[in-house]
Formats: C-alpha cells, sequence, structure tokens
C-alpha cells in the first residue's frame, strides 16, 4: 500500500482517481487546488503524487516546485489536458517524472504508477549518509566513522527518518506519524527520550553533532553544526 497525494480540481475526475486507487489498496489523499496541494505536501509523506497542471489558486508548476524544495525524488505524475510537446517538457524540466495527457485510460494510468512507485520503492533501499554517518537499510547497520551504532527497532527507524529527511527540520508530529502508529498520544514526551537515546548513541563522543533541536519547531539532522536557532 502506498500513500498517494492526488491534486486535481475537477471533483468528478478525482473522485474517479480516488476509488481506482483505493481499490488498488492505495492509501489516497485529495487536494482541489494549489494552496491546498502544497500544505498537503508540507505536512504529510507521500510516496507519489498525482498532479493536475491547471489548479485553481496557485498552478501545478508552482505546486510541483514547493514539492521538489521538500523532496528530490518524491515520484510525480503530472495528469493535465495540455498535450503539446512543449507543455510536456515543461513539466518534465519542472521536475515531474512522467506525463500522462486526459482524457486517459485508468488502466495506463495504473501502468506508470506501479513504474514510479517501483523506482521509489529501490530508491529507499540505497545506503544513506549525511557526514560520516551511514545508514545501510538492506542489512540494517548503521555506522558512525566505520564505527558500528547498535539501535533498538525504535531507534532505527527514528534515525531513518531522520536521514531521509536530512537538512529539512521535522515536527514531532511528523514523527509520530511516521515512526510511531495510529495509537501515539502526541500528549506524551516519548519522541524527545528516544531523540536523546539517538543522541546519546549517534553524538557522543564525536566533534560534530548532528542530530539538532529546532526550539518550538522539531528536530533537524544535518552534517554541519551551523543550523541557526538550536
Amino acid at each position: 500500500m502506498a500513500r498517494i497525494l492526488v491534486v486535481e480540481d475537477e471533483q468528478k475526475v478525482a473522485s474517479f482517481l480516488q476509488r481506482g486507487l483505493e481499490q488498488a489498496r492505495h492509501a489516497v489523499e485529495v487536494a482541489a487546488d494549489g494552496e491546498r496541494a502544497i500544505q498537503c505536501a508540507e505536512n504529510a509523506e507521500f510516496d507519489l503524487v498525482i498532479l493536475d497542471l491547471m489548479l485553481p489558486k496557485q498552478s501545478g508548476l508552482e505546486v510541483l516546485a514547493a514539492i521538489r524544495r521538500r523532496s528530490a525524488g518524491l515520484p510525480v505524475l503530472i495528469l493535465t489536458a495540455k498535450s503539446a510537446v512543449k507543455d510536456r517538457v515543461r513539466g518534465l524540466e519542472a521536475g515531474g517524472d512522467d506525463y500522462l495527457v486526459k482524457p486517459f485510460a485508468f488502466a495506463e494510468l495504473m501502468a506508470r504508477v506501479r513504474a514510479l512507485l517501483r523506482r521509489g520503492a529501490r530508491e529507499t533501499m540505497n545506503e544513506l549518509r549525511v557526514d560520516d554517518l551511514m545508514l545501510d537499510p538492506i542489512r540494517h547497520k548503521v555506522t558512525r566513522g566505520g564505527k558500528e551504532i547498535e539501535l533498538s527497532k525504535k531507534e532505527y527507524l527514528l534515525l531513518e527518518y531522520l536521514m531521509r529527511n536530512a537538512n529539512q527540520v521535522v515536527t514531532r508530529s511528523m514523527i509520530a506519524e511516521h515512526v510511531w502508529d495510529e495509537s501515539f498520544d502526541k500528549f506524551t514526551n516519548v519522541i524527545d527520550v528516544y531523540i536523546s537515546f539517538l543522541r546519546n548513541k549517534v553524538d557522543t563522543g564525536y566533534e560534530r553533532r548532528l542530530i539538532h533541536t529546532v526550539r518550538g519547531v522539531g528536530y533537524t539532522l544535518r552534517g554541519e553544526d551551523t543550523f541557526t536557532g538550536l
């Protein structure tokens, strides 16, 4: 199951896409305008975005630019009535990964969705590196400066999430959504406790800190201790 953001202002098309994707066992969120799409992309993590270019409030290209500022690797399938070659080129050069022109066959859309999700799945298995910290998602092995670090399952998941969002600030709500389950009590301090556990294992004894607190917002993992407001 993948989490898919559908950005489409035509209600019938959006409902059609949502029903079909949910029948394929995906979780779907729909945004009917560009402003809402950017909010969704900034406040939640998705495996794929299906993006119409002609949107109210903010254009699809503006949405795409906002997505790329936050996530360079998130697959984006552009879905639009614009069929001219120059429009396709513009969408792809702006950061789109694939392009499908309306009207379309749902079977073709699903084939493209599966291809983009497979590509995204392969990328998630790549080795993660931040400074001298390395995480191998295949072997579940973490090292810093060549020295192996033993982590609990939850510590590993938390570190992997921070590393996949390196140099970005992640809020406690974002961490709760992606590392803990739906029953997580957001009023507890368990995230801060686990961040402390990680700091003790990842940063203690090293000259450079990698895990930083952004007061009143959340946390960030970055290679240089130059982040302001810590």
